[in-house]
């Protein structure tokens, strides 16, 4: 049954943001204002958009770190059979060939364009957040999913993008009571504070992925 007091839903969202820390770093991806940490926390969130366990997603981002290929310049730099064996290896399925092809060419044009530095894609962009969501697609692989995905890890770096909440995330709220919308769990975590709500949406999300809804509501 949905929570309907205001306490009681300020409390469990004292619960879900308590561990003080997001979805990413839930999976031992730390979230910093540096190059490799966020171009993780990108690929991270293109094998998140990817249909299949999320487990095997999270699987396959450790593997390729694992693997050496911690920044955008490391993985550019990778051959194409090194990226299809970790991939199969972590237990990727389907179009294996074509997700190393699209990670590499990833790869090489943050490396291009923004010499392997997401911060210089923020920068041009002028810190708008609809420039910044702009740039992001054009990269290769990246669609409005994984930007959302990416920018719910991200918003507690890039406050301007917040409030994010990605579908899953907004799945759990809605079936838990906790609002509808990016803003109602915005104000729930406290204005202004684009981290809590990084944790927030991100325990939510695992909520919702991890199906863990009557341990959370007992």
């Amino acid at each position: 049954m949905p929570i309907s007091s205001i306490e009681d839903k300020k409390r469990l969202v004292r619960r879900l943001a308590g561990s003080g820390r997001g979805f990413a770093e839930q999976y031992g991806f730390q979230v910093t204002n540096n190059p490799s940490s966020l171009f993780q926390l990108l690929y991270l969130s293109v094998l998140l958009s990817r249909r299949g366990d999320f487990r095997r997603a999270v699987e396959s981002a450790q593997a390729l770190r694992a693997a050496g290929w911690d920044s955008a310049a490391r993985l550019a730099r990778s051959l194409h059979e090194d990226r299809v064996r970790v991939l199969r290896e972590a237990g990727q399925r389907g179009d294996v060939d074509a997700l190393a092809s699209m990670l590499g060419d990833l790869a090489r044009t943050v490396v291009d364009r923004y010499r392997g530095d997401l911060r210089r894609l923020r920068a041009k962009a002028q810190y708008d957040p609809r420039q910044e969501q702009k740039l992001l697609t054009e990269l290769p692989g990246v669609d409005g999913q994984v930007v959302e995905l990416f920018l719910r890890e991200a918003q507690a770096l890039w406050r301007e993008v917040a409030p994010v909440a990605d579908r899953r995330a907004l799945a759990a709220a809605r079936r838990l009571g906790l609002g509808r919308s990016a803003g109602d769990l915005a104000g729930l975590a406290g204005g202004g504070e684009s981290e809590r709500l990084a944790w927030l949406v991100g325990a939510l999300a695992r909520v919702d992925l991890e199906k863990r809804y009557a341990e959370v509501m007992s």
